[in-house]
């Protein structure tokens, strides 16, 4: 589920997968990976990810529908 939410998060915000790499301090690459599910995303990043949108780590998680 995340998988889906780090998605609709970047595109809702305008932003490409290269400027939400650079925000996290990682390649653009291996971001790609975490979004598509290909390799979990840390916790230090999901946390960073879930300040930086204004919502909670649940909800990035897909373990809340409430931002």
């Amino acid at each position: 589920m995340y998988i889906r939410r780090l998605y609709d998060l970047r595109i809702d915000n305008d932003l490409s997968q290269q400027e939400v790499a650079d925000f996290l301090v990682c390649h653009r690459q291996a971001y790609g990976r975490y979004e598509r599910g290909f390799r979990e995303i840390p916790v230090s990043m999901l946390i960073k990810l879930a300040k930086y949108y204004g919502v909670s780590t649940d909800y990035i998680l897909g373990l809340s529908d409430e931002k």
